[in-house]
């Protein structure tokens, strides 16, 4: 069978060479070409030199159309107007999608959700394994503590990351809102200043924490009368997440059981890692 045929969007910048390199690496998958802005400096350079894996012989493009029908799935951990384009491109060419993007506004998800009745859309605030497993933890440990145990989400990152609180936080607070049966966007408390009044019962909080070049660290506390459960997730390599990108995609494009040898596209829908590493719950 033919390699998957992977397109990475942002290919100039630190996430992008980093998913060109995994790309170029996977057995079964070939990388056919990249998209960065017009007028970006990257436009015309060779993928594979940027990515440090030598000359592919193939120029980083602007023009995104032309790119998505060469290809199987497309990698996306830009920003949110430009994942909102990509998403209506997948879903007029019928490609997996596999989104790392985060800090969309409640519009944008839902341009998501509709370019998602024609394209296979994989979409997650984490591609790593370790986060979404820990997902799984949170929303059986908030569902076993309930609201005696007051919880708070610490996340921290590197200086220029631009959104807040990151993805994964927000991935990890809703667990935990799923875990209690409570709606995240009633019940989260995202900054406190001055003189907040005592904490809410049942709430989730949020802590942001920016500064240096941390890849990402996690953690979800539960906190109660005497004791304190942490569970937390460190990431040291942007690897962690290409791998997941690229787990994703060949589970979009070989019909969602990840065999290489059936390459059929696993059919419309929206779906996140947990679909893609089959946890349903532990």
């Amino acid at each position: 069978m033919a390699d998957i045929k992977i397109a990475i969007m942002g290919a100039g910048g630190r996430m992008g060479r980093t998913l060109t390199k995994v790309a170029h690496q996977t057995d079964g998958c070939c990388v056919v070409g990249g998209i960065e802005p017009k007028g970006s400096e990257y436009v015309g350079q060779d993928i594979g030199t940027l990515a440090g894996v030598g000359n592919l012989g193939i120029n980083i493009s602007d023009d995104a159309l032309e790119l998505f029908t060469q290809a199987d799935a497309i990698l996306d951990f830009t920003i949110p107007s430009a994942t909102v384009f990509f998403a209506e491109l997948a879903a007029q060419v019928r490609i997996t999608h596999v989104i790392g993007t985060t800090g969309f506004s409640e519009k944008q998800e839902a341009l998501i959700e509709a370019a998602a009745a024609h394209a296979t859309i994989v979409k997650s605030g984490n591609m790593s394994l370790g986060v979404n497993l820990l997902s799984a933890m949170v929303k059986k440990a908030a569902a076993a503590l309930g609201d005696d145990f007051d919880i708070e989400v610490v996340e921290m990152h590197h200086k220029n990351k631009i959104d807040a609180p990151s993805g994964t936080a927000l991935l990890l607070g809703q667990a935990a809102a799923d875990g209690r049966k409570i709606d995240l966007n009633e019940r989260s408390i995202r900054s406190r200043d001055g003189i907040t009044g005592i904490r809410p019962k049942g709430d989730i909080g949020f802590a942001t924490l920016r500064g240096g070049s941390v890849i990402g660290e996690h953690s979800v506390i539960f906190a109660g009368q005497d004791e304190r459960i942490e569970l937390a997730h460190i990431a040291n390599d942007r690897g962690i997440f290409a791998n997941g990108a690229i787990k994703a995609a060949i589970w979009g494009a070989t019909g969602g059981n990840g065999d290489k040898t059936k390459k059929v596209s696993r059919g419309p829908g929206l779906f996140t890692m947990l679909d893609v590493l089959g946890i349903e719950d532990i």
